[in-house]
Parts: structure tokens; C-alpha cells; sequence
């Protein structure tokens, strides 16, 4: 059983295979060049799993592959029947922008991927395409059709931000509920690499949004999920995912794996230790120890302390995965 220095378990890492994106999100990368990560920066599959299986048996009970976009690996699925093979029970999904997932999404199913995370925020062409900064929509809805025929779960994620799709909430909501998918908005997070112009909704003001049309109340809340859950009348949920409360970092139960093997304690700090050697010398002792000495350096909340409101991550979001 992995534990941090505050007492909590962990139990589900997160796997960014990738830093590239074939979408250059105002919110997320704006500028960031279409480069190529050199692939002896990179862990190979082969490498991650050697990790990956350690957390396993140390009691991991959750994965999920990340990015940058995920997709955009090559053999994701071979990686994926890795861990499921090793271990068939593991929670085991990936978050994507959806734009290639028709042509993955059944490689995917058989290979053990259970469900899917994928991004939506827009109903509208040129919106979407303000957002992505380019033409999206088309094949992010032919990709969360694929996924649904597949039979993979799928939540959808939207990024609230006022003055650009706050007009959509209710009916991001209502397609939501009619593809059968639970919808999370989130509350925007302020980085450093973002597009400086961007106002994100919070929580309340999505509530109220919603109150306009439809009755909620609050569900029960799963303690080591970011997401506050709410039901409607009829019975639907949805969620919101608002960082700057610090009421899931009592129960964090994650820790972040990157591409280029660094280990990350928590999103919105900036201290990570490098399983990178360890791994490739085949010294899986060695790679244990640096995990716990990571989980030891965890910290109690994220940087959003009381007062701080305001606070900017300098962490890119492709690197983690979010």
C-alpha cells in the first residue's frame, strides 16, 4: 500500500504518455509549437510498465493515461492490454480531446480501456474552433459516437469560461444527458501558458446558470473525486470541478507520471523526482524508493491557500495531463 507523509493512500496514478497535442487549446497551449518530442526523451512503453507494475502491486487500483493527447502515441492500445493483462481488475481509462478516437476507440475496448474522458466545449463549429483553434467539432462528436458503439463509458469535460461558452452551459448539460454521458464543467485554471484574455465561470455562477431551467440537488460526493455531483429532478448528474477548493485535497488519492518519467506529487507544484535512470538500468528498487520519497514529499493542499486566490501555475497542463 502506497501512503504520503500525510497519511493518505494512493492509489491512482496518472500516465502522460505524451506532451504533443494536435490541438492548441487557448486555455492550455496556446503558443506552443507543433514540435516533435525526441523519443530518447521519452520512456518506452516497455519502461513505463516496468513502473507501472510496481504500483500495481503496491496497491494502485486506478489508472489514467493523459497527455498532451494520448492518441497521438503510437500502439497506445498495446500499452494499455499491458496493464490490463498484469492486472485485469485495474480502473483503467484515458482522457482525450476525442479527435482521433474514431479511429481507436474499438482498438481500445478490447485491448481492456474502460472508459473515457474526453473534452467538449462547444455545441457551436465556430467556437469550438475559436477554442481548439481549429476546425474540431465534426470529429470530436464522430469520436464520442465510436467510443459510446465501442460500449466505453464516457464523461465529458467542459472548461466554463464566461464570454465564450457561457451561453452553452444548459445546452452542453442537456446533450450530455441525451448521449447518456455525465458532464463535468470546470472551473477554468489559471497558468501561465494560457491566453491571458480568458475568464473562467465559477461554480456558483454555472449553479446559477442551470437553476435557471432546472431543479438540482447535491449528491453525494465520491471523497477522493475532484467533482461536486449534483442531480436533477429526473435524475441525471453532473458535475463541477472547482481546484480552488482544497476539499478533495483531504482525500487526494493520485500522483502523476510523466512521459519523460518524472514523478509528480501534486498538479499545481513544482517539485518532481525522476524515475527516468532508475528504470532504464533496470534498478526497480531503486525506482520504488523514489516513489516513496516522492509520495513523502506530497503536499497537504494545492497552491490555491486561503488568500491566494489568485494564484498562477507555471506547470504546463500538456506536460501533466491535468
Amino acid at each position: 500500500m502506497l501512503i504520503d507523509g500525510h497519511g493518505r493512500t494512493v492509489d491512482y496514478l496518472r500516465i502522460s504518455v505524451t506532451q504533443r497535442c494536435n490541438f492548441r487549446c487557448k486555455y492550455c497551449m496556446p503558443k506552443t509549437p507543433f514540435s516533435w518530442e525526441p523519443r530518447e526523451n521519452l520512456l518506452s512503453f516497455e519502461e513505463l510498465f516496468l513502473f507501472v507494475k510496481v504500483c500495481l502491486d503496491e496497491g494502485v487500483k486506478k489508472i489514467r493515461i493523459t497527455g498532451g493527447e494520448p492518441l497521438l502515441r503510437k500502439d497506445l492500445d498495446k500499452f494499455i492490454a499491458m496493464i490490463n493483462e498484469h492486472s485485469p481488475d485495474v480502473d483503467l481509462a484515458i482522457t482525450t480531446n476525442g479527435f482521433m478516437l474514431k479511429h481507436y476507440a474499438k482498438a481500445l475496448k478490447n485491448a481492456g480501456l474502460k472508459r473515457i474522458n474526453m473534452s467538449l466545449d462547444s455545441l457551436k463549429t465556430e467556437k469550438a474552433k475559436f477554442l481548439a483553434q481549429k476546425s474540431v467539432l465534426h470529429e470530436v462528436l464522430a469520436g464520442l459516437d465510436a467510443a459510446l458503439e465501442a460500449g466505453l463509458k464516457v464523461k465529458l469535460n467542459t472548461v466554463a469560461l464566461r464570454g465564450v461558452n457561457d451561453d452553452e452551459i444548459v445546452s452542453l448539460l442537456e446533450f450530455a444527458r441525451s448521449m447518456g454521458c455525465q458532464i463535468r464543467f470546470i472551473e477554468y485554471m489559471e497558468n501561465i501558458h494560457a491566453t491571458g484574455e480568458l475568464k473562467g465561470m465559477k461554480s456558483a455562477e454555472i449553479l446559477d446558470v442551470i437553476a435557471k431551467k432546472y431543479r438540482f440537488e447535491a449528491a453525494e460526493k465520491i471523497p477522493t473525486g475532484p467533482a461536486s455531483i449534483y442531480r436533477l429532478e429526473d435524475g441525471y448528474t453532473f458535475g463541477i470541478i472547482d481546484p480552488h477548493k482544497h476539499d478533495f485535497c483531504e482525500s487526494c488519492n493520485r500522483i502523476r507520471l510523466t512521459a519523460e518519467g518524472h514523478l509528480i506529487p501534486c498538479l499545481y507544484f513544482e517539485d518532481a523526482m525522476s524515475i527516468k535512470d532508475a528504470v532504464r538500468k533496470g534498478d526497480i528498487a531503486g525506482a520504488s524508493e523514489i516513489l516513496r520519497q516522492v509520495l513523502q514529499n506530497k503536499p497537504k493542499e494545492n497552491k490555491w491557500a486561503i488568500g491566494a486566490q489568485n494564484e498562477t501555475s507555471s506547470r504546463a497542463f500538456y506536460q501533466t495531463g491535468g
